[in-house]
């Protein structure tokens, strides 16, 4: 038998391997002589000519190699795919046992079940597919069968973001969108849209902190900024018997689905379109009775590292302003899904925006996505949900 090794081309590193990291950077690969396309299976040399792993190439990306193995024995084939997807369906439903809390979670989350550039999201019958790599949609047909037989009968919506296509090299075209569905967590009901311009169509990854939110709500009056489609808000509601609660969120699309997911739990939560900003500082300022509980949950701020000083500038001055509304004694809980942001740079920005608010902010926890997201100790960058539960004074 042929060795792994002898049936996929050969690049070669500038540096020595000694990392474990599965991105390799465009500045650290040598040309290759002939350039395989943009998502071919490769085999990884170092400087010295060691083995350094398999994965795939992109001489179009700024991540030119993606590392799935450093087994020189593993070869990156139909079984691999298999075995990895079984590896992570095995831990979302046998050791986290989540089919008995929801039927929606993430089922492959990228580097954290090692499969860079791999993002699936189950949404009750409907699987969502985002390829962040030319390689992984290369081997789109291979990863649906792989995933129907774990989830058969459900309907595939695959996609991949625009600047994600044009990073990468690739054409994804965007298919019909499927119809919403209706999920369940902690016996809350919500609509997923797969196809709307709010990622894979449900933010899954909130899903413990949102219930974790209920147990602060009871007789409380609750605000909910960045409401997005109602989750917070309509789990303060539903489970966590608050007397009244608002949603705040520019996006009008949005709050229609908010609107519906209330209807839904028959709850009644009271949705504003509005820029927060604004909001805050022309009704929330004026109001002498403020908010028991506060939840502010943004939208990632930047994809670039040499936006994340401004990112931050902006978390501060929306952080400042939310704090303001939170009643003393209350609960306030902040957010931040972009990944550039780390939980320290997060932490020291709420430390400021609390001493321009005049505030005392008590931390009592720190959390991040959930189980389901797991991440692997040598790479952080698939830690990117932080959210801060606070009492402010």
């Amino acid at each position: 038998m042929k060795h792994a090794a002898e049936t996929n081309p050969a690049v070669q590193l500038k540096i020595e391997r000694r990392s474990n990291h599965p991105w390799i950077f465009q500045k650290m690969v040598e040309k290759p002589p002939t350039k395989p396309k943009p998502g071919t299976i490769v085999d990884i040399f170092d400087r010295d000519g060691a083995f350094a792993g398999r994965g795939f190439y992109n001489g179009h990306s700024r991540i030119a190699l993606r590392v799935l193995t450093e087994n020189p024995d593993e070869a990156v084939d139909a079984a691999f795919f298999e075995r990895k997807i079984a590896q992570a369906v095995e831990l979302r439903r046998t050791v986290l046992k989540l089919d008995a809390t929801t039927d929606a979670y993430r089922v492959i989350h990228s580097e954290g079940d090692g499969l860079s550039g791999l993002v699936v999201d189950r949404f009750a019958d409907t699987l969502v597919i985002e390829f962040f790599s030319a390689g992984m949609f290369k081997q789109r047909d291979l990863i649906r069968r792989c995933l129907l037989e774990h989830f058969p009968d459900s309907q595939v919506y695959a996609f991949a973001e625009e600047h994600v296509q044009k990073q990468e090299s690739f054409d994804c075209s965007t298919p019909p969108t499927p119809k919403p569905t209706v999920i369940t967590e902690h016996g809350v009901r919500f609509h997923a849209a797969p196809g709307t311009k709010h990622k894979t169509g449900f933010f899954a990854d909130q899903r413990d902190n949102r219930r974790y939110l209920a147990e602060f709500c009871a007789d409380k009056r609750v605000l909910d900024l960045c409401c997005n489609s109602g989750g917070f808000a309509i789990y303060a509601k539903t489970l966590g018997g608050a007397s009244e609660v608002v949603g705040v969120d520019l996006d009008e699309e949005i709050l229609e689905i908010a609107e519906q997911n209330a209807r839904l739990n028959k709850a009644k939560v009271r949705f504003v379109q509005a820029d927060i900003f604004h909001w805050l500082r022309d009704v929330a300022a004026g109001r002498a009775d403020k908010f028991d509980v506060v939840v502010l949950d943004p939208a990632k701020m930047t994809r670039d590292r040499d936006q994340v000083i401004p990112a931050l500038k902006k978390y501060l001055d929306m952080n400042k302003l939310a704090l303001g509304a939170v009643k003393p004694g209350g609960i306030f809980v902040t957010c931040s899904c972009t990944g550039l942001v780390s939980e320290e740079q997060f932490l020291d920005m709420l430390r400021r925006a609390a001493f321009y608010a005049n505030r005392t902010v008590q931390i009592i926890k720190v959390t991040g996505a959930g189980a389901d997201h797991p991440y692997l100790a040598h790479v952080p960058e698939s830690r990117y949900l932080k959210a801060v539960f606070c009492r402010v004074e």
